[in-house]
């Protein structure tokens, strides 16, 4: 079980940290991810965050977010800076049991979002 929180609705520029609480055995070696969908887009890779805390970022949010975890709780983080219009959807949080991938089809399992909205 997943669960987000921490989205809502900001403006240009604004910072946002979301957060995912875990329930999963073995999260420790999992990799985590967020994944987000825009209305009538496809489900996007945003950042994930390996076993190892090595993080990847998709390339629109290189240098603006910062994915982080503690294996202590169970939680991984999004922190979101210079947040744009186009950043506005619903972000996911999703583990991987065992890998790193940047595909949502690989994951295992899946929260049910959060919504981020930013407003010009």
């Amino acid at each position: 079980l997943l669960v987000e929180s921490g989205g809502g609705s900001v403006q240009v520029g604004d910072s946002l940290r979301l957060s995912c609480e875990a329930s999963i055995r073995g999260f420790e070696g999992a990799g985590m991810g967020w994944f987000r969908q825009a209305p009538g887009k496809a489900r996007e890779f945003v950042a994930m965050i390996a076993y190892s805390g090595n993080g990847y970022y998709a390339a629109d949010v290189k240098g603006r977010f910062t994915i982080s975890r503690d294996n202590s709780k169970n939680m991984v983080y999004l922190q979101m800076h210079h947040l744009k219009p186009e950043d506005t959807a619903v972000y996911y949080c999703a583990a991987e049991v065992h890998g790193s991938s940047q595909y949502a089809r690989d994951y295992d399992y899946w929260g049910q979002g959060t919504q981020v909205t930013v407003s010009s």
